[in-house]
Formats: structure tokens, sequence, C-alpha cells
């Protein structure tokens, strides 16, 4: 099974005293595929997982996977670190529901480009799932050339990529040309997820799409479905929602745009994250109703 379409990795809503919102999340999870997503990520960076104690991430994972299977969802769950014998132990033990895991490229270490080859060859044949490489050099402070992307994807158990290298670069345009048949290539960068699509993409990885997933499915689906000028009309509305949604550091702005519209408690955040600003929410918030109503 291909990985495509369009995924949303799940904020993790809390109550107001500060204990993880379960029924929330459950609620956000399957609101999220009435609206037209094909999957859901747990653990994503948008799930804020490095503040969660374990016992947070299991029961996370848990009642997103209990939405993905009755619903017949695909569930990738963000696991891993930067230590390649820890990696693999966490993705032998992954959940049992989970089709994919989601594996960032070694962050901080900063790696040689063909240690974080070795790094992926290791863990994709520890893992009991088809690995997603999360390229985002912003974040890990590794940036990969065409060659090394290709060498990766070559390895056996590497499902594909969510491409968030911060643009569309000649290796994005290169990599989509060359990228062996049944690897993916995810927009992971959502003011670029119409750009890779239209290079060819085979879906989008969304933290946007927690306050727009029938937005993003639709530009989804106007790009296979080859309808270019609706597909451009929605991508532009997307990027300059996704500008105001990442006006602050994620996942606070997007946050505060659920709870404004009142489909979380509270718009709460774990330090060393703040809560996002009035003003930012407040842009973000007349960026979405412009979504909306272009879509419509």
């Amino acid at each position: 099974m291909q990985l495509t379409g369009l995924h949303v990795p799940l904020i993790t809503p809390f109550a107001a005293d500060g204990t993880v919102d379960l029924p929330a999340l459950e609620r956000l999870a399957h609101d999220h595929l009435d609206d037209g997503a094909d999957g859901l990520v747990a653990l994503g960076t948008t799930g804020e997982p490095a503040t969660l104690s374990d016992a947070e991430r299991a029961v996370i994972i848990d009642r997103i996977a209990g939405v993905a299977a009755d619903r017949g969802a695909v569930l990738t769950v963000g696991a891993g670190s930067n230590a390649t014998a820890g990696c693999a132990e966490a993705l032998r033990t992954l959940h049992p529901r989970a089709d994919y895991a989601l594996v960032a490229v070694p962050h901080y270490t900063r790696p040689s480009e063909a240690g974080v080859v070795e790094h992926y060859r290791h863990i994709a044949a520890a893992s009991r799932v088809p690995v997603v490489v999360y390229d985002i050099p912003q974040r890990t402070g590794r940036t990969l050339g065409l060659e090394s992307l290709l060498e990766i994807a070559a390895i056996d158990g590497v499902a594909g990529f969510k491409h968030a290298v911060g643009g569309v670069t000649e290796t994005t345009v290169r990599l989509l040309a060359e990228v062996p048949v049944g690897v993916s290539v995810l927009a992971g960068d959502d003011p670029f997820a119409s750009a890779i699509l239209a290079l060819g993409g085979h879906g989008v990885i969304s933290a946007s799409a927690n306050v727009a997933a029938g937005e993003f499915a639709a530009l989804v689906d106007a790009w296979r479905g080859r309808r270019i000028e609706e597909a451009r009309l929605i991508g532009g509305g997307l990027a300059a929602l996704a500008s105001a949604l990442f006006s602050e550091p994620n996942p606070t702005v997007i946050k505060g745009v659920l709870a404004a519209h009142g489909r979380i408690a509270t718009a709460d955040v774990r330090l060393p994250l703040l809560p996002a600003s009035d003003t930012a929410v407040a842009g973000a918030l007349r960026a979405t109703g412009r979504v909306l109503v272009s879509v419509d």
C-alpha cells in the first residue's frame, strides 16, 4: 500500500487541569476523517510529544489508533530519536495498529549524509512497519542531497518522505522525478503543499489541516483530478492560511484557532512553548474565514 492523500498530524488538546483531553482528541480525529482525510498521524511535532510523559504518549497513540481502526484510516506514528539503537528499539515495539512510522532525520548531532543513510538502513531493518523519512533540515541541522535521498529511498522498508525543506528546490523537483516507484513524497511544508502536488507529490502531511482538513482534502482531490485552476485557487488560500498559522511556534496558533472555534477546551501548550498571542490568533481566524469562503 503506497502512502498517498491527506494525513493530519493531530494536536494534543489539554483540559483546564493540564491533563490530556482524550475525548476532544478523539472528536478531532473523527472530524478530520469526516472532512476527507485519508489518515491520522499520532505524535508528530504538532502533537508536542517532547513534553508528554511516556504514559501520555501511549494513551494518545492508543486512542487515535482506535479511531483509525473504526474508520479504516491509515495510522502513522511519530517515533524514534537521534540515537540509532534506541530508535530501532522503539520501532520494534511500535503500536500494533500502526501502519507507518514517521522518523525524523537525526537531529542536533548532525551526522554526515552517509551516517544518515546508515541510520535509516538500520532502523528500517528493525522496524515492524514501513518508515517515512521526515526531512526537515531547519529543525535537524542536516540537509540531504539528492544522491543521499535516493539512496535512502532504495532501502527496503522505507515507504517515503515527509518533504519539509523550507521551499521547492532543485532537489525537490529531481526527487519527485527520480524517486522509485512505490516510494512516496508527501508535502510537509504547508505553504508549498500545492506546489509539491503539482509536481507529482503523492500527498500531504499538514499541521494546518487541524483547522482546515476539508480544504486540504479538496486541494489533493483537485490536483488528482487535474483541475488546475481550482487547485491553484485553493492552494493559494491555504498557503496564506499556513503562513498565519505558523506566525508563532507550532502548534500554538493552531490551538488558538481551535479553541476560538470551540473545538477544544483550552489553547494551552506546555513549556517551553507559550500560548499564541491574541494578534496571531486573530490573524489566523481571518485567514481561516477567507479559505472556508473560497472553497465553498
